[in-house]
Formats: C-alpha cells, structure tokens, sequence
C-alpha cells in the first residue's frame, strides 16, 4: 500500500444528468478501488446537480459558490476520476462547460483516470479520442487504461459485469506506480559549494 505524508485528495467528476447516474455510479466504484490501495479523502461531484448553476454562466465569476466550490475541488485534487456519458460521440456539453471554467494550469500534471458509459462499444474509442486530448490540454497525466462501460453493465444500481469489473481493477492496478511517482516527496536541492 502507497503511504503518502496526506491522504491524498482524489475527486471525481460525473458527468451525468440524471439520477441514478451510471458515470456516477462507475465514479463511485473507482473511488472504491481506488481506497482499497491509498489513504484518501474521496469527493464525488454530479454535473447533474449543478446543472442549473451552469447553464447559465458564461464567466466563472458568474457562478454561485457552490459551483465555484466544486472547481476549486477539482483544482486542488491530488488524483482526478473523470466518467461522462458519450453523447454524439464525445463528453456532454454539460462536461465541457464545466471544464471551461478550470483555470489552465491548474491540473499541470495531475494524474486522471478515464472512464465513459454509452449505449453499446462502439463508442469505446471516445475515451482515447476526446477525453485524453482534452485533459492533454491541460498538462495533466491522463493514466494508461481507461474505463469504458455500457448499460448491460450495471445491474441493480452497481457495476455487475465480470470484465468491467476485471477491467477496472486492472485501470487501477496500472496507475499505482504513476501515483507513487507523482506523490513521491521532491528530494532536496544540494547544498551549493561557496565560491572562493
């Protein structure tokens, strides 16, 4: 088991908009995973939630605080999970304009694992061509193995499919050593000799 200095501040941004949400639901479960191996302060924030507090900005100084809450969550986390429902063939809108508002440099990198639910695999491949660029964008560490589920997935409100779940372990797995990089303690610079 990783032991960090801190818990480390993992949060994860759902990008669906309703309730019961499969990407939240697959957020909450690589969360879970997640916990298994670090000591953390998990955050789960729902878009779905904060929708009507969204919709409507089109500067960050525009949202209420409890939106500007969630970005700054999202700007001090240690690990990012990122899950949206694919919709046309790439993140929600929803997803996007949330994400509009993060400062830049903010996520310079932070290692985020990707995940995305749709109908059926054939839009498995969105994780590498949308989501990985956009967090690219950003500098971040987007980790190796993304998550992509679809409905038959889940059953009873939980991720049932043996090899989603074989998979998840597995996206989980990858990223412990890039975590343990990225959280390792910066060695101290060595002392300069004086000059005669």
């Amino acid at each position: 088991m990783l032991s960090p200095h801190r818990p480390l501040r993992i949060v994860a941004v759902s990008g669906g908009l309703q309730r019961p949400s499969r990407a939240a639901t697959l957020c909450e479960h690589l969360l879970d995973l997640l916990g298994d191996h670090l000591p953390n302060q998990p955050q789960l924030i729902e878009l779905g939630e904060l929708a009507p507090q969204l919709a409507g900005a089109l500067w960050r100084s525009q949202l209420p605080d409890s939106a500007e809450q969630a970005l700054a969550a999202v700007e001090q986390a240690d690990v990012l999970v990122v899950a949206t429902p694919v919709y046309r063939g790439s993140y929600t809108g929803l997803f996007k304009h949330f994400f509009d508002f993060i400062q830049q440099d903010a996520l310079v990198d932070t290692p985020i694992l990707l995940a995305a639910t749709g109908g059926s695999e054939r839009h498995a491949l969105m994780i590498d061509h949308q989501l990985r660029p956009l967090f690219s964008f950003f500098q971040a560490r987007t980790l190796p193995l993304g998550v992509y589920a679809t409905d038959k997935d889940f059953a009873d409100g939980r991720v049932h499919d043996p090899a989603l779940l074989q998979r998840a372990e597995l996206a989980v797995q990858r990223a412990l050593p890039l975590l343990a990089l990225s959280h390792r303690p910066l060695p101290q610079p060595a002392a300069t000799l004086a000059t005669l």
